[in-house]
């Protein structure tokens, strides 16, 4: 009865799109996709998309909508007896009726899609992040003492170097980069030309020294070196049969960061500033809804120093988020209130809650994003910075926050509590910055969607007007550092 009478309301939606334009397709197609009505929200978003006196930007919307869905459904890939199966290679002795348990306490992002339930690609994962008890069963086993040891004496070193030098940039390292993305020999037909944008570092007071040694194709375009989502840009045709290969070399030079910020020293910033004006605004995903306003009162109170009040947003969310692999940003409405609800996140997840809290309070706050290349933990990954006079802007990675209070389970606790602190005005060496916002439009622009409209690590490719999704595509980078180098 439930699938009827969802099937009527639909062929009703449907007539008012077909004859009268009188609904929103996109907003009544988003009601159905929250209701798991995935085919009847296809089928609404199709026919909207039929009428040929659409708007270009209403088009745009209804298209993409439609491929939202689709993008959802790659999430959750998994059914129930699928995910078990997955669960029982990498979890000792664990028995269907645990597993059922734990899937009727909600310990696994799932969606209802059509009447029948999927589970999150990254079920397996990020039961350990949520659940840390259960590493002890982890299979294989995993580790990680000497990382967490190397993180923990990477930050001593920056710290002191700072402290003794007396300046907040130190201890330079210089890197050569390779990254290659492969198209699938599907992604586009055979002649076609496939555009391309890669990610390289911009320029920074701590980041610079950028070189492009080589690209393969010949690039078309570099952006400028302070771009706020640099990218290098090549064209290649699609050959018939065989992948498509983007492929490019660079070195840069990437300082250790630490302020030795007193708090009695920082002054409110000037809201004013034209040049800081945007990092105090409600954005997409930085949104000041009421529960976001409720919760900065519970962490901020009566707190009026910048400084302090950032750092207040900085550990609550280091005790009480978890972190997650995530579903594609794309397809979240609000990253910040998402990270917020759940109470878990990735690490751009955390720092948009962090940012929103930031802003909401009176201190600007920005994206900082790339890859973290630190031995044997490389991983795209997303960070902030927020601006206090009068140092100027400060980076703040909330992940980090996180991973020394809940994940480096291997060092003391006060080795842990200096981790943390760290990373409130420090940032390691082994970062790759190519981001300094979010939502950026990339140069030349695309001229289908985005695929990650959000951040800018793994590059974007289209054809035409047709993007290439990220599971059409591989992408791969591999560094090393350059002694000798360092100018």
């Amino acid at each position: 009865m439930k699938r009827f009478v969802s099937l009527a309301v639909c062929l009703v939606l449907l007539s008012g799109v077909a004859c009268f334009g009188q609904i929103d397709a996109a907003a009544q197609a988003g009601k159905l996709e929250e209701q798991g009505q995935f085919k009847p929200a296809a089928v609404l978003l199709t026919t909207a998309l039929q009428n040929k006196s659409l708007a270009a930007s209403e088009r745009k919307r209804l298209e993409f909508e439609l491929d939202r869905l689709e993008r959802i459904k790659k999430d959750f890939p998994f059914t129930q007896d699928q995910l078990f199966k997955e669960l029982k290679k990498s979890v000792k002795d664990l028995t269907r009726q645990e597993y059922e348990g734990w899937v009727a306490t909600g310990r696994f992002d799932s969606r209802e899609i059509d009447g029948q339930r999927f589970f999150m690609t990254s079920s397996v994962g990020n039961l350990f992040f949520r659940y840390p008890e259960l590493y002890a069963r982890r299979l294989p086993p995993k580790d990680s003492a000497a990382v967490e040891r190397a993180h923990w004496e990477s930050c001593q070193a920056i710290k002191q170097a700072a402290l003794a030098e007396k300046r907040p940039y130190v201890l330079p390292k210089r890197f050569d980069v390779t990254m290659t993305v492969t198209a699938e020999p599907s992604a586009a037909p055979p002649g076609e030309t496939i555009r391309a944008w890669l990610p390289v570092p911009r320029q920074y007071p701590f980041q610079g020294e950028f070189e492009l040694l080589s690209a393969s194709p010949p690039p078309k375009h570099l952006d400028d070196r302070e771009s706020s989502i640099r990218a290098v840009y090549l064209e290649q045709p699609a050959v018939k049969d065989k992948p498509t290969e983007f492929k490019i070399e660079y070195d840069y030079t990437m300082h250790g960061v630490w302020f030795d910020v007193d708090p009695a020293k920082v002054q409110p910033c000037d809201a004013a500033d034209s040049d800081l004006r945007p990092f105090l605004s409600e954005a997409p995903h930085i949104v000041f809804t009421p529960e976001i306003r409720a919760l900065s009162r519970q962490i901020v109170g009566e707190e009026t120093n910048p400084y302090l009040k950032a750092k207040r947003c900085y550990d609550w969310i280091a005790d009480n988020i978890k972190y997650s692999y995530a579903i594609e940003y794309s397809t979240i409405r609000n990253i910040s209130e998402y990270c917020r609800s759940r109470g878990y996140g990735d690490c751009g997840q955390e720092a948009l809650l962090f940012m929103t809290l930031c802003r909401l309070n009176g201190v600007p706050a920005r994206w900082q994003t790339g890859w973290n290349t630190f031995p044997n933990a490389k991983s795209i990954h997303d960070w902030s910075e927020i601006y206090l006079a009068p140092y100027g802007w400060i980076p703040v990675d909330p992940y980090m926050g996180i991973y020394a209070t809940r994940y480096a389970n291997t060092l003391s606790p006060e080795q842990k509590r200096e981790l943390r602190d760290f990373y409130f005005g420090g940032l390691d060496q082994y970062r790759m910055i190519a981001n300094s916002d979010h939502e950026q439009t990339l140069d030349p622009p695309k001229q289908s969607m985005r695929s990650d409209d959000v951040d800018f690590q793994r590059g974007e490719l289209e054809w035409g007007d047709h993007n290439i999704y990220f599971d059409k595509y591989s992408y791969d980078l591999t560094y090393k550092e350059v002694k000798g180098k360092i100018e």
